[in-house]
């Protein structure tokens, strides 16, 4: 298992939009902003499906994903990767749907996008950029 260091947790929490890029099985690549994404525990992430149509059919074919998280300030940033499953009931589609309805029932809240981290992986410009840490 891979978990999450405390500072990649801090600038995870810090991050408001976290760029998602998926494949179909073909390897038809697709990049979408997400914005309801939740970091569970120190290897899993939760993300809202209010608006996936090209995300969410490749993550049907190809369950794999890497999500993106950067801090403008220090240029710290790191790419996930990870394993994806997908939910449209139970308790933990419940609880995040939930949380988000709060916020406003706009929100379609489709179904949930749970991610276990596979790999972490340097972004920050650098010798070290492009290397897995996790």
């Amino acid at each position: 298992m891979v978990a999450l260091t405390e500072e990649m947790k801090d600038l995870f929490k810090r991050t408001k939009i976290f760029p998602m890029a998926t494949a179909s099985k073909d390897g038809v690549p697709n990049v979408a902003p997400m914005a309801t994404v939740r970091l569970v525990d120190d290897e899993t992430i939760w993300i809202m499906d209010n608006y996936m149509v090209k995300t969410l059919a490749n993550l049907q074919e190809n369950p794999n994903t890497a999500l993106y998280f950067y801090d403008p300030d220090t240029k710290r940033c790191f790419q996930v990767k990870g394993r994806c499953e997908v939910k449209t009931s139970g308790r933990e589609y419940e609880q995040l749907r939930d949380e988000v309805k709060a916020k406003s029932d706009a929100y379609p809240a489709k179904s949930l996008v749970i991610i276990r981290v596979t790999g972490v992986f340097e972004c920050t410009p650098g010798k070290d950029a492009g290397k897995r840490v996790l």
